[in-house]
């Protein structure tokens, strides 16, 4: 791993339909990377794009021998496109970040840094999201601190996958191979010396964000029910306390009936509401236990997180994990 031919520094770029920002990301990446004088290498991963993004990345590829091509043969999802690039990544450390370029490259200089003063993993914190709305700020924090405050990994607040590992953290990372993935909570969970980078997270260069308010609702679920039992607790409780409640109501109505039958007026509201109360209740715990259930059945399937329909400019022998 330490030869001549060996990048110091792999850095993953997983796309999916980005061609008006691929040309401006890999020119400014170059020249952050270019600055700090180690052999490096770049692996763009094409998460199954509908547009010109897999065409310019072979056109990149063609122009640059150090920069690498995973293409999917279908979408497989944001955290699939990382696993495939640190699968491919040779780099004694590699470095995460999305090709938006809101999360600067630039900050990469920083980052090995650290490394080198003996860090293993680096992660960027926003200080500031510029361009984004009231309403994503909020949200992003809330989804911060709930999977924190929810989970047992202590994972850093206003992070996101942008963050340096070392070779050592990427092999344990590779022996991780569930499919419903939270890479960063992985990275936290795998411990080793950890340090932060602040930053300004810019507007996005161009494009459209690939995390609409649906598709964080569902990475919020899957940080949460990956990393944390609470939820299944927290059903446990309900039940507890539905339990308790139905038997209070339960010796209130054998009171009544006995003790005061001329107030037991035969009605039917309060025991609609109680049969409402404790079905929805009923429901929710068992769309709890479905969520842990559906993840279970995904992982016995075997089958593999992603598969590629090529790959460019790849050494032989350079992948560690072909699927």
């Amino acid at each position: 791993m330490n030869d001549l031919h060996t990048p110091v520094l792999s850095v993953v770029v997983p796309l999916y339909n980005e061609e008006l920002v691929i040309r401006e990301m890999h020119a400014r990446l170059r020249t952050a990377l270019d600055a700090q004088e180690s052999k490096y290498e770049i692996i763009l991963v094409n998460d199954g794009s509908r547009d010109r993004t897999e065409e310019l990345a072979k056109a990149i590829c063609n122009d640059h021998s150090d920069v690498r091509l995973v293409s999917f043969s279908r979408n497989f999802g944001h955290q699939i496109a990382v696993t495939a690039g640190l699968d491919s990544a040779a780099g004694q450390a590699v470095v995460i970040i999305d090709a938006d370029l809101q999360d600067p490259p630039e900050v990469i200089a920083e980052m090995l840094r650290k490394w080198r003063d003996g860090c293993d993993v680096v992660f960027g914190v926003r200080t500031k999201r510029k361009g984004e709305s009231l309403f994503k700020v909020m949200t992003a924090a809330a989804f911060y601190r709930l999977v924190r405050s929810l989970t047992r990994v202590d994972i850093p607040v206003d992070t996101g996958d942008f963050r340096l590992l070392d070779r050592k953290v990427v092999d344990e990372l590779l022996t991780m191979r569930e499919r419903n993935r939270f890479i960063r909570g992985m990275v936290s969970w795998v411990g080793f010396r950890q340090e932060k980078v602040e930053y300004i997270r810019e507007e996005r260069f161009a494009g459209e964000t690939k995390y609409p308010f649906k598709k964080m609702l569902r990475f919020a679920v899957d940080g949460i029910l990956s990393f944390s039992d609470v939820p299944l607790k927290i059903s446990s409780l309900f039940g507890l306390l539905c339990g308790l409640l139905s038997f209070a109501l339960i010796g209130y109505g054998l009171v009544v009936k006995i003790l005061y039958p001329q107030f037991a007026i035969p009605g039917w509201a309060s025991v609609f509401s109680a049969v409402l109360f404790l079905g929805g209740v009923q429901l929710m715990c068992i769309g709890i236990l479905g969520e842990y259930l559906g993840r279970v059945y995904d992982e016995i399937k075997g089958r593999p997180l992603y598969i590629v329909k090529e790959r460019i400019n790849f050494p032989e022998q350079s992948v560690r994990f072909s699927r």
